[in-house]
């Protein structure tokens, strides 16, 4: 099972939100990851930067510290591998974690891209839907770009864990 039951239960609330988060959704692998890429290149910028207090990097070691050992074309295996919800150890080991920490493991890959990170090539362009798109998060207020960015997050990764069946899905009230 992947991280779908997350699929529906999307954090993004407004109409405009949900629009960028499907927009997002049509792209290629390879867009996305360089959309991520330049998403955090705007943080500060044209988005607003999430809480990094939010976050608790021990949580991923896997990810934020074995991998930058990898070679370029594992660690950008590993990145498809987690927006394409495979089932391996990286993509296992990013679906077990919570958005906030999602998020922080693209964006600690988003800053050592070039460097500890394979890199982007140096005449890499978006395409016009995945421009499309950046300019749409861009023109969202911070609640929107942050749910927009941690529905996208949660969405990513393989995960065995269902969610709990609701007293609305079993019929059943809750028990102590």
């Amino acid at each position: 099972m992947t991280s779908e039951q997350n699929i529906g239960k999307s954090q993004a609330r407004s109409e405009d939100t949900q629009r960028v988060v499907q927009a997002f959704d049509n792209l290629e692998t390879d867009e996305k990851l360089a959309l991520l890429y330049f998403v955090y290149k705007e943080m500060g910028k044209s988005i607003t930067q999430a809480a990094p207090t939010a976050t608790d990097p021990e949580l991923a070691p896997l990810l934020l510290g074995d991998y930058f050992e990898l070679s370029d074309d594992q660690q950008l295996a590993i990145m498809r591998e987690v927006v394409n919800r495979a089932d391996s150890e990286y993509s296992r080991a990013y679906g077990a974690l919570k958005e906030n920490n999602q998020l922080m493991v693209w964006f600690a890959w988003a800053q050592g891209m070039g460097d500890t990170v394979v890199g982007m090539p140096g005449d890499y362009q978006l395409s016009n839907a995945g421009n499309d798109v950046l300019n749409q998060l861009k023109g969202l207020d911070f609640e929107g770009q942050i749910s927009m960015l941690r529905t996208i997050a949660s969405e990513m990764g393989h995960t065995d864990v269902k969610p709990i069946p609701t007293q609305a899905e079993t019929g059943k009230t809750a028990s102590l």
